[in-house]
């Protein structure tokens, strides 16, 4: 179960980018493109899948397993310029990782190309950083996560 449900849950992100047309570089930029014949399309998957997550982390929360979130303590440099990266490559190119992964699927040239750029970019940025002082996150126990209603059930 431990390979089988991770293997599943990837094969139905796969599935559901092919079936929304977030695998169609085209499609990507016509939905970023407002200047040009604009496509919202994207905007109603993006809908969709916020409205999903928002119901399982709210399943998730209540479970006993739940991991603990990450939490910053601030915005730096580093996530403004990660941000400004993911959108100008998005934006000039048509993929982001998870699409670009899924057309590996298809044998597709140009998102091997993406994804080969994409994991030397993350290994230049790993050695770069190693220079700097690493950015502090605070590591949280589950025992520290605020009260869900769940919880304060569990609790009474």
């Amino acid at each position: 179960m431990k390979v089988f449900s991770p293997f599943l849950s990837g094969l139905l992100f796969g599935l559901g980018l092919c079936l929304a047309g977030m695998t169609d570089p085209r499609k990507v930029q016509a939905f970023l493109d407002l200047a040009g014949p604009w496509d919202p399309s994207l905007a109603l998957v993006m809908g969709a899948a916020s409205a999903a997550a928002f119901i399982a982390f709210r399943f998730a929360g209540r479970a006993p397993f739940a991991p603990a979130p990450a939490l910053l303590k601030q915005i730096d440099g580093r996530l403004y310029a990660g941000a400004a990266i993911f959108g100008i490559g998005w934006g000039l190119v048509g993929f982001c990782p998870g699409p670009a992964l899924a057309n590996l699927g298809f044998l597709d040239v140009r998102a091997a190309v993406f994804v080969l750029a994409m994991a030397s970019g993350m290994r230049a940025a790993n050695v770069l950083l190693a220079h700097f002082e690493p950015a502090q996150v605070p590591r949280v126990k589950i025992s520290e996560i605020p009260a869900t209603p769940a919880r304060l059930a569990e609790d009474s």
